[in-house]
């Protein structure tokens, strides 16, 4: 059985996805952009950015009674590498070394609303 996870400290999805769904004891979240919930704008600069999307999806983790240490998986888009080490460092500073999840991290042309960073996790009840 799926269950919608919806939080409104978090963007709205700004398509046809919803936030995340729950099924089975994992969480799958949508990627999430660095877009305010309570502005409803971008931040600009990739640690700035980097900070909103990582909060955007530690929003959606509570909202399913988790946190980062249920995160076993997680999948970073960036528009450029040369961002890779400021935001390696800004996405490591949410995390436990203990608890880090499995990654990839790919550079792509283009992101929605032409963001620097999009961050996607795949979380599990323990």
């Amino acid at each position: 059985m799926k269950k919608l996870i919806s939080t409104a400290a978090a963007p709205a999805a700004i398509g046809p996805y919803s936030q995340a769904n729950l099924a089975n004891g994992i969480l799958y979240i949508s990627g999430q952009i660095p877009l305010n919930a309570e502005t409803g704008k971008l931040e600009e600069g990739i640690e700035k950015a980097t900070h909103q999307v990582m909060k955007n999806l530690q929003a959606i983790l509570e909202e399913a009674g988790m946190g980062f240490k249920n995160v076993v998986k997680s999948t970073i888009f960036l528009k450029s590498m040369d961002d890779f080490a400021i935001m390696n460092t800004v996405y490591a500073s949410y995390l436990e070394e203990e608890s880090f999840p499995a990654r990839e991290t790919v550079q792509v042309s283009c992101l929605p609303k032409n963001v620097d960073i999009e961050i996607s996790m795949i979380a599990h009840q323990f």
